[in-house]
């Protein structure tokens, strides 16, 4: 029972995913760019894929448990329930209180809890509401946007909306719009579920500053880094430096290093840009290896905080903090064509569920092969439609426990 992540590395124990569900079926052409995708997967072959994750997961002894689920458990009391209801339909922007009451019935007309977390999840089309006499100039006037409450497609990659930090958790406040929502899962978990409520949230979804997931990587007990991306703002950063030293009885972090890195979807968080495969190495994206802006963050005085700025490239910033010589491994060989192809589809993005063995999409077979001859054992795991959500195995996964 609840969190205790100190590290990128050591050996994973338990893990939260999100299956792919209906919401991909509710992406379509004209709306993929607010809803943050670039193609629409074909949701029977990624929810193939993604059971192939969670089974080499399990199959190396690690827990899996599912977003809805957890959820679905918290809804088990009719007032947290209602509770919830009401807070979802204000989210999802309704604003006329007739429409507000349809969504309220149809939503709570469905009994079994895990699917109505997942039909919350999914989205609510025009035409499954039932239809009624027009009462509002709005009703007549034609809109061809097809949903009531919009679908969620990026919830598979649970790694962004909260963050396992030591014993502590952050509940994010998400960059864009359309993944404001999926934090309100996390709201209810850490609140009300019995086995997480009583974790301390050292962010909350609430806070004025954007920070994701994505950005946030556990270099061991005492350091932590974090992003300054385009989806994570470098007060937000602060604000966080802030909870962990001043505030959080459970924090051991000393250090946050801020890395400042370029504001592209293709750079889109940190863990985009490098993850962590064993004690002494790291995957990178090879157009990172010139010397970075760094910005190193330590407790100040009289709850104030001490900012160091650095130019260090990444090997010399991460051999300082572990303590010893790091490898970087470019993703594609550093080959500018299969690197940029590769990149795209997550070659860096791997997930480690213990020092030297991580899993990775079988279609960086290029980075793959570099890492197997750098003795890192590959757990490849199929990827034609998971990665056209634009993330890799790190990012659809959060870990709770790790050994």
């Amino acid at each position: 029972m609840g969190i205790n992540v100190q590290s990128e590395i050591k050996p994973l124990k338990k893990v939260l995913l999100h299956r792919p569900g209906s919401e991909l079926e509710n992406l379509t052409p004209e709306h993929l760019d607010r809803l943050l995708f670039d193609d629409i997967p074909y949701l029977e072959v990624a929810q193939q894929e993604h059971d192939a994750f969670a089974q080499v997961l399990q199959d190396n002894g690690v827990e899996v448990v599912y977003l809805h689920k957890l959820v679905a458990e918290v809804m088990d009391s009719p007032e947290i329930k209602d509770l919830f209801l009401h807070q979802f339909i204000e989210e999802a922007g309704i604003k006329m209180d007739s429409l507000k009451e349809k969504v309220y019935v149809f939503l709570n007309d469905i009994k079994d809890n895990e699917a109505f977390i997942k039909k919350t999840m999914a989205g609510i089309n025009k035409h499954e509401l039932p239809l009624s006499a027009k009462n509002y100039l709005a009703d007549y006037v034609k809109d061809d946007y097809p949903f009531v409450v919009d679908p969620m497609p990026n919830l598979y990659f649970t790694r962004d909306p909260f963050a396992s930090i030591g014993n502590t958790v952050s509940l994010n406040r998400m960059f864009s719009e359309t993944r404001g929502r999926e934090t309100i899962y996390g709201e209810y978990i850490f609140n009300y579920h019995p086995d997480y409520k009583n974790i301390q949230k050292v962010y909350e979804r609430d806070f004025e500053f954007f920070i994701e997931g994505g950005d946030i990587l556990n270099i061991n007990e005492k350091v932590l880094a974090v992003g300054i991306s385009q989806r994570t703002e470098a007060s937000a950063i602060e604000r966080l430096a802030q909870q962990l030293f001043y505030k959080a009885k459970d924090s051991t972090i000393e250090t946050i290093l801020a890395f400042n890195i370029p504001k592209t979807r293709a750079y889109m968080h940190l863990d985009t840009v490098f993850t962590q495969l064993d004690y002494d190495k790291f995957t990178i994206h090879p157009q990172i290896q010139e010397p970075l802006e760094i910005f190193e963050i330590t407790k100040g005085l009289e709850g104030r905080l001490n900012l160091v700025k650095m130019e260090l490239t990444l090997e010399e910033i991460l051999s300082k903090h572990l303590g010893c010589k790091v490898t970087l491994i470019p993703c594609g060989n550093g080959d500018y064509v299969t690197s940029q192809r590769e990149q795209w589809n997550d070659g860096s993005n791997t997930l480690c569920i213990k020092p030297g063995e991580v899993i990775v999409y079988s279609r960086n077979y290029v980075t793959n092969r570099l890492l197997e001859k750098h003795g890192i054992k590959v757990h490849v795991i199929p990827s034609s439609e998971l990665s056209r959500g634009r993330g890799g195995p790190r990012c659809m996964s959060m870990p709770l426990i790790r050994k």
